[in-house]
């Protein structure tokens, strides 16, 4: 696997005040991440026998045992439940009423008409309403889903997930409400449809009218088939899924060490007669990231940024029509039909950035406030830009890459991985950047990218060259159709094949030129004055270079042209 984060670091403090409900079994999985995530405030659990535990391992946090009192606590900004499903709609709902954005464990509820309301209450509220489906947030599954919209599995024809296990046997849900909502939720994301019939099948062994085992199957418009089969009576542990599709079949075993695998078989016809031939299986790469961690930084994330979660209220609705209906078919031994009206509509996820409907961007690419991306864009998983930046039409950013806040990406350009682009940055239309120097077809070298800097403040002109592995440097200028081999000085400017120095520009952009006396030249725009402090090192006098241009600075007021006209006209004026 690859290195991945693990979310918000332990350093700081989460500007979301958490409370979780419920520190028991799982609940308390719950409780050390969001305490690692710097967001826990308060624990909360009506057995006070845990509050001794609960102080000495989270020492400093809030405990009380009534759910009133979390609702009543003006800190508390979002509230997580891990408490039993028969209690999630009541609890859900009060969070909700008092204004508070809630995460809760699978099920959304048990039945359909609360979930419903759940979801229609979370929306007039304007609330976050995110439910813990946590699989959604595997890096295999993730990579799954992406396998899949990318056809490399083919046409997908049959699923099947086995989540069995010996341990803990409840007696307040059957395995079916315990185990399956995160095998459908996964089947419901991969697929992008609901099942249209669906039928199950169990045993009640342990205890009466509780099944301990269930197989639920289930018929989808394309003609996907999937089934379903969990248990608690196993004797040993095994969660897979696998997913058969025209081109390569996929194998995600959370229990293996090697989580998700592709196995490239076929079938050949030989004599008119259908033969299988075996192919070796290809593992897939995954960031090492905990799936429960990417879950709650994400509710944290989408509670900050105010936008809807991937497992948010919709997708627990679908989820739980889905369990509604298996759960009918186990009772009357049949069929159940779902009725054509029941896929519920899915919630418009607000995002803090435009994309334009042309463009797609990843899931898992981050993406600040304010920045707007054009048509027939990419931008990967992995990638990361800032706030207000502006990417043009038909550019691609690859995962690994990290572009700043206000960044201007022109036309036709394509960001490698191993590119940092720092804030403010412009791209012209069409230049290019590289990330390997000497490139070969037949020698794969993805992991020896290496890294072009694009310093604060730069400009690449259009169909400009930055051949990878070198820094271009801040408020440097690089001409239209320059080629550059080797590092560039702050506020120089190139041009040509290869890329030579000219001379300096002002951070304005201007060419500086007249020194005085000592060496000083001005801007022509901003009045703002340059001089070289060593030989090749220039330094503005009157404002940091990190500092932020002041508003009046900002915008400008006259063209390039205008100022050169102006500028040699006052010349002409001193000579005479």
């Amino acid at each position: 696997m690859r290195n991945g984060t693990n979310g918000a670091s332990t350093n700081g403090r989460s500007k979301v005040n958490v409370a979780v409900v419920g520190v028991g079994y799982w609940g308390k999985n719950l409780a050390r991440n969001f305490h690692e995530l710097g967001a826990l405030g308060v624990l909360c659990d009506a057995e006070r026998s845990v509050e001794a535990a609960c102080k000495d391992r989270y020492e400093g946090i809030k405990f009380c045992s009534e759910f009133t009192e979390v609702l009543r606590d003006t800190s508390v900004h979002a509230v997580v439940l891990a408490t039993p499903a028969v209690s999630h709609y009541e609890m859900a709902k009060a969070a909700l009423e008092a204004g508070k954005d809630v995460l809760v464990e699978k099920p959304l509820a048990v039945d359909v008409t609360h979930g419903e309301d759940l979801v229609k209450l979370a929306e007039a509220k304007h609330r976050i309403l995110m439910v813990g489906h946590i699989l959604r947030y595997h890096p295999a599954i993730l990579q799954l889903q992406k396998l899949i919209h990318d056809g490399a599995l083919g046409k997908i024809s049959y699923l099947y997930s086995n989540r069995l296990n010996i341990g803990k046997i409840r007696s307040e849900e059957n395995i079916l409400w315990s185990f399956a909502p995160h095998d459908i939720s996964v089947v419901l994301s991969l697929l992008n449809e609901m099942p249209t019939r669906v039928t199950c099948q169990g045993g009640a062994y342990l205890n009466r009218d509780i099944p301990d085992v269930t197989l639920s199957h289930f018929d989808f418009p394309s003609g996907v088939q999937a089934h379903i089969f969990v248990s608690w009576l196993h004797p040993i542990k095994e969660q897979r899924l696998v997913v058969v599709g025209s081109e390569k079949m996929a194998v995600f075993d959370d229990t293996a060490e090697h989580k998700l695998v592709l196995y490239p078989h076929k079938v050949e016809w030989i004599n008119r007669i259908p033969t299988a031939v075996k192919a070796k299986g290809e593992i897939v790469d995954l960031e090492d990231q905990e799936p429960l961690r990417a879950e709650c930084q994400h509710f944290l994330d989408c509670v900050e940024s105010r936008t809807s979660p991937v497992s948010n209220g919709a997708e627990g609705l679908r989820v739980l029509r889905v369990l509604d209906a298996c759960q009918r078919a186990l009772v009357n031994g049949g069929i159940t039909l779902e009725p054509s009206n029941s896929k519920p509509e899915p919630e418009k996820e607000q995002l803090p950035y435009f994309a334009h409907e042309s463009a797609y961007v990843d899931k898992g690419a981050e993406i600040g406030a304010g920045t707007k991306i054009w048509h027939f864009s990419h931008v990967m998983k992995g990638a990361r830009i800032g706030e207000r930046s502006v990417i043009g039409q038909n550019v691609n950013v690859d995962a690994g890459t990290t572009i700043g806040n206000n960044v201007k990406i022109q036309n036709n350009v394509s960001v490698y991985t191993g590119v940092v682009i720092e804030d403010d940055v412009f791209l012209g239309p069409s230049c290019v950047l590289t990330n390997v120097t000497n490139p070969r077809s037949q020698v794969n070298r993805h992991s020896l990218y290496e890294t072009t800097l694009l310093k604060r403040g730069c400009t690449i002109g259009a169909n400009a060259t930055i051949v990878c592995g070198v820094t271009i440097g801040r408020y440097a200028f690089v001409g239209a159709g320059a080629v550059v081999t080797k590092n560039v000085p702050d506020f120089a400017l190139v041009v040509g094949n290869p890329a030579r120095q000219v001379g300096w520009v002002s951070r304005h952009g201007h060419r500086l030129e007249s020194p005085d006396s000592n060496g000083v030249m001005v801007c022509a725009e901003s009045g703002y004055r340059y001089q070289e402090s060593a030989p090749g090192v220039l330094r503005c006098l009157d404002l940091n270079e990190e500092a932020p241009l002041p508003a009046e600075l900002s915008k400008g007021t006259k063209s390039y042209r205008q100022l050169k006209e102006e500028a040699k006209y006052v010349g002409t004026a001193t000579r005479s």
